[in-house]
Formats: structure tokens, C-alpha cells, sequence
């Protein structure tokens, strides 16, 4: 099973953090949020990691060598200029089809967020269903909100408060998306946007033309974004009590 590993923000939200460092070199509780991710991977089996870069890319590519990649088979999809997540994804393209025969199916997961999300039940689900794309989501709180119909397939998404269907549902759930998401290689035959450009603009495409792009439920899961300084901190807080067991 191979991985992506979502790394290449300008962490402005995390300012000043990330003045110096990229987001993925700054820590929670002595630990970088790489690293967590990472160990985050590994308890899953998961060894074969590919990273996009970006802000002070060489940090990271330094850090790494200096972990001797954390025991990993690593490679790093360098971005001269930012292309988003759908357009860093196709960028690593190669990465994930150059395996003969290759996987069907690959995690991406984004570098900023801590979750006990079962990564393992969701490949399940995943290949059962044979979706172009699965997206862990939960009814939580939150700006944008995507809207699932009655058989967890996308069909729109809210926007503070707006909604915008792209296919027909009777009565759209919203759920939040959280940043991991599996997807088969046969992805990267519909990418046909160009340049930057955001992956769940990408999947709304698809879902419109009738693409599978499904839903997971992760309701009990813990989740956290640590894209703001005090979340940093309560994320120290929620290792600390272990109410998030870090591996």
C-alpha cells in the first residue's frame, strides 16, 4: 500500500510557527506533525510514502535524512510553485503508477491533522464498493460542508451556508471531510484539469458526471485540524490525557 502524505501549505494559518519551518516540521508535544503522521502510517502497514513540498522543502528533505526516513521507503514530489491538492496529487502521479502491476488503491492523507480514523475499515469499504474515491467525513462543525445523498455518493457541497448540488438527492446529508481519503490509480486518467486546482473540485466534476466518489462515516472517530497555533496546543493537551493515543 502506498501513501500520500499532503505537506506543501504555506501554513499561514499557523503563523508564526511557520515563519521559519514548514507546517510539517512543527511540533506537538516534541514531536513533528511528520512524524505523527508517519508513525500514523506505519501502524497501518503502510511503508511506501510519497510527500509534496513546497515551504522551505529542503527542511523537510533534510529532517528526513537525518531520520533515515523513519524506516520508510520515502520519496518527496518537490512544487517550484503551489499546486493545491488536487494538482500536487497528479503531480506525483508517476509515483503511484510505475508499480507493474500496481495497487488499485493508494491513501492521501493531509500533514495537519491528528485522527483515529480506521484507516484499515475504510480501505475495507473502499474496495468493496470499487469508488473512484472514498473521503472520510463527520458531522461536525465547520465553513464547507459536502452533501451526500441517500447512498453516500457526492452531489454537491455547502459553502457558508450556500448549497450547490451537481447532481440530483432527494435530501443531501452535509458532513465534513477530513483530510484522508482513498482513491484508485484510475484517478489519474480523469484528472483533466490543469495546473493548480483543489481535489474536491476535481471530485464535484466527477460526481457530476456520474463518477463514484463515496462517502465514509467516521463518527466516533477523534479528529483534529492543526492548522492554528491553539490547536497546536490542545492537540499536546489531547496526547497528553491520551484522549489521542499518539503511536
Amino acid at each position: 500500500m502506498k501513501a500520500m502524505i499532503l505537506a506543501a501549505g504555506l501554513g499561514t494559518r499557523l503563523r508564526p510557527l511557520t515563519n521559519g519551518r514548514p507546517k510539517a516540521l512543527v511540533e506537538v508535544a516534541g514531536r513533528t506533525l511528520l512524524d505523527l503522521t508517519l508513525a500514523r502510517l506505519r501502524t497501518f502497514g503502510i511503508f511506501e510514502v510519497i510527500i509534496n513540498t513546497h515551504h522551505h522543502a529542503e527542511m523537510i528533505a533534510d529532517y528526513l535524512h537525518a531520520h533515515r526516513n523513519f524506516g520508510m521507503s520515502i520519496a518527496l514530489s518537490p512544487e517550484p510553485i503551489l499546486l493545491d491538492t488536487g494538482g500536487g496529487l497528479k503531480n506525483a502521479a508517476s509515483f503511484f503508477l510505475d508499480s507493474t502491476p500496481g495497487p488499485a488503491a493508494f491513501l492521501v492523507h493531509n500533514v495537519d491533522i491528528l485522527s483515529t480514523i480506521d484507516i484499515t475499515q475504510m480501505l475495507r469499504q473502499h474496495t468493496a464498493t470499487g469508488a473512484l474515491a472514498t473521503l472520510a467525513v463527520q458531522p461536525r462543525a465547520t465553513s464547507r460542508r459536502l452533501l451526500f445523498d441517500s447512498a453516500s455518493q457526492l452531489c454537491g457541497r455547502q459553502i457558508s451556508g450556500e448549497t450547490h448540488l451537481v447532481r440530483f438527492a432527494a435530501d443531501p446529508q452535509s458532513q465534513a471531510f477530513s483530510g484522508i481519503h482513498f482513491l484508485s490509480t484510475r484517478i489519474f486518467q480523469k484528472l483533466t484539469e490543469q495546473g493548480p486546482f483543489p481535489i474536491i473540485d476535481a471530485y464535484l466534476r466527477l460526481a457530476a458526471e456520474g463518477e463514484n466518489i463515496l462517502a465514509f462515516q467516521a463518527r466516533e472517530a477523534y479528529w483534529r485540524d492543526l492548522g492554528r497555533p491553539e490547536n497546536i496546543d490542545q492537540a499536546a493537551h489531547d496526547i497528553a490525557t491520551g484522549r489521542y493515543p499518539a503511536p
